[in-house]
């Protein structure tokens, strides 16, 4: 294989993975609140912060990732 070609794979992998486990992140986060704001319709607005709050903070990871991702192909 050549370099580049490792470089784009690693790129590939490393978004790949990196993206995997916000993805269910979120998807728990939004899940969980969704189902208390269903049990405790007056508490709907401070859930809905502090569920994008925890939306930020998993989608982070993901950047950290995409990063992650760019350093293995340009370096």
């Amino acid at each position: 294989m050549e370099h580049e070609s490792v470089q784009v794979l690693s790129m590939a992998l490393a978004m790949g993975l990196g993206a995997f486990g916000p993805a269910i992140g979120i998807g728990i986060i939004v899940g969980r609140a969704l189902e208390a704001m269903g049990r405790n319709p007056e508490a709907s607005g401070q859930l809905q912060a502090t569920m994008f709050i925890g939306i930020a903070f998993t989608e982070a990871i993901a950047i950290f990732a995409l990063v992650i991702a760019f350093i293995a192909r340009f370096v």
